[in-house]
């Protein structure tokens, strides 16, 4: 089965329960859990007037290919609470596909690795402590050497 790593973030209501009944929920719909950062929490990001975010970060197995594993991701979101919005605005529950193999695609609907990961410290820290050897496939770094460019800056 694949490998993909998921960010998990919450900044709505009970955080760090959004964080947990998404990965149950995940659980359920069939993915495995390999391993599991610890809850974080961290400044918004790109919508700065709102609340503090929890983050953190899984890695996982699944049967899913990309496009339905975000389904998956999008329909657990939904279920969660959350309802369109303002970008980078307020939510219950944000999943995103950070890796997925080492697969590099770009679609309308979503593009791999997530490109967001190489600036935001918020899923570089998560994703260190669970894979900090992880290389991301486009930019040839680690997931340490990219948190540490970004601390750096």
């Amino acid at each position: 089965m694949p490998t993909a790593y998921i960010g998990i973030g919450s900044n709505i209501g009970n955080r760090e329960g959004n964080c947990r009944s998404a990965i149950s929920l995940l659980v359920d719909n069939g993915i495995v859990v390999l391993r599991s950062s610890s809850i974080i929490e961290t400044e918004p990001w790109g919508v700065p007037d709102q609340p503090k975010f929890l983050n953190m970060a899984i890695k996982v197995r699944t049967e899913l290919g990309p496009p339905e594993l975000l389904l998956l991701l999008k329909n657990s979101e939904t279920v969660l609470g959350r309802t369109p919005g303002p970008r980078w605005g307020p939510r219950p529950i944000d999943l995103d596909i950070l890796f997925y193999e080492d697969l590099i695609m770009k679609t309308g609907e979503l593009e791999l690795p997530h490109p967001g990961i190489a600036s935001r410290d918020f899923v570089l820290k998560p994703l260190a402590e669970i894979a900090p050897d992880l290389v991301h496939p486009v930019l040839g770094k680690s997931i340490n050497e990219l948190l540490d460019e970004v601390r750096g800056q």
